[in-house]
């Protein structure tokens, strides 16, 4: 089973002026919420741990995992605010985020939490602004080291510097996650953000030797790259007419994980020994599922039959 960690949220879209403000589309979201809905969409058992709130927001969030059949008993339900995220769009449909969530339920979980968290578990997903806030960030670092000998664990940063702007806590946040990780996730513009003007392969070479087993990097429209200690390839850029990316690199992170586990992969030798052929393939399929997302408005994220 797969147990993602992180936040689940309300990301807030304008749909435009009225005569006394602005009108205003809330829907389900947080990135690691769409990893989760992503791998139930693709036919994974997948639970969620993280903090909801017992308010109406929480409600609908808590609603919406049981419909894509996300597993809730791992939740942490507290009487705290959900978090907003403030969603505009370029005109490329390229978002950039406003986020309302100092003391909110995703946040404020503690390390008694963990209880919760279903011991069949192998494979842990964490990432995003959960794993660099407090309290929540010490229960998910507590989990990883508690469980990285056992499970695969799976790490995309995300960066939001709108909640942390402090980008030594991210790069402090993604050493420490180094040698715990198996898979690691990035795209290119949290690198520019972390390491600006390094080249992708020497920092993949160099996460390699700590110890991940794959080092992905996200480029957009560009596809994207993946490197093993013995392989490399590229996923070949999807033409696609684009509404939006809200959700596009949360789709590739579910995508490439239900193609390593649809081949019993899932484990840091397995995805050591693919062999180029191979992760050009699983970058492939994860690419194609991102660029259906892109073709739809919000975190829309494909189902199996789609790819």
């Amino acid at each position: 089973m797969f147990v993602v960690c992180g936040e689940a949220l309300m990301d807030v879209f304008s749909t435009g002026s009225t005569p006394t403000g602005i009108s205003l589309d809330a829907r389900i979201g947080g990135s690691p919420f769409n990893v989760a809905v992503g791998l139930a969409r693709l036919a994974q058992p997948v639970a969620f741990f993280g903090g909801v709130s017992s308010g109406f927001l929480g409600e609908r969030l808590v609603a919406a995992m049981q419909a894509e059949r996300v597993d809730t008993r791992a939740l942490h339900v507290s009487s705290a605010p959900t978090t907003l995220g403030l969603v505009g769009l370029d005109a490329a449909g390229v978002p950039s985020y406003a986020f309302y969530g100092h003391g909110a339920a995703d946040r404020e979980v503690p390390v008694e939490a963990l209880q919760r968290v279903p011991t069949d578990a192998t494979v842990i997903h964490v990432g995003s602004f959960n794993t660099v806030v407090e309290p929540v960030a010490g229960t998910l670092r507590t989990l990883v080291e508690r469980e990285h000998r056992r499970c695969l664990i799976s790490y995309d940063p995300n960066i939001r510097l709108n909640v942390e702007p402090d980008v030594g806590r991210w790069r402090e946040q993604l050493q420490w996650m180094l040698p715990r990780t198996h898979l690691l996730k990035v795209s290119d513009e949290d690198l520019a953000l972390l390491y600006p003007g390094v080249e992708h392969e020497a920092l993949a070479r160099q996460w390699l030797a700590a110890g991940v087993a794959l080092v992905v990097v996200t480029r957009g429209a560009q596809g994207a790259i993946g490197w093993t200690a013995s392989a490399q390839a590229e996923a070949k850029p999807v033409v696609v007419t684009v509404i939006d990316t809200v959700g596009a690199g949360d789709t590739f992170q579910a995508a490439l994980l239900t193609w390593l586990a649809e081949r019993d992969a899932l484990n840091g030798a397995a995805i050591a020994a693919l062999a180029s052929a191979q992760l050009g393939q699983a970058l492939d399929f994860a690419a194609k599922a991102a660029a259906i997302t892109c073709s739809r408005r919000g975190a829309d994220l494909p189902r199996r039959d789609e790819l």
